[in-house]
């Protein structure tokens, strides 16, 4: 069984905004982006992505939990 990561990098699932269809997982940097949301006040999330359910690019959020 693989261990679990420590550090700041965490896993996170994409969620298309306009069905809800859950289709992608990625990793951020969670210290980056607490940086770059105090130095710039914009995020990494939303990113635009393809949804296959929708069959267009649309806008993806964070997940809550992870499916």
């Amino acid at each position: 069984m693989a261990k679990a990561k420590k550090g700041p990098r965490q896993i996170v699932g994409l969620k298309c905004k306009a069905c809800g269809n859950f289709g992608y997982l990625t990793e951020f940097n969670k210290n980056n982006e607490q940086l770059k949301k105090q130095t710039t006040g914009e995020t990494t999330f939303p990113l635009k992505k393809y949804c296959a359910v929708c069959r267009k690019h649309t806008v993806h959020v964070q997940a809550k939990k992870l499916k």
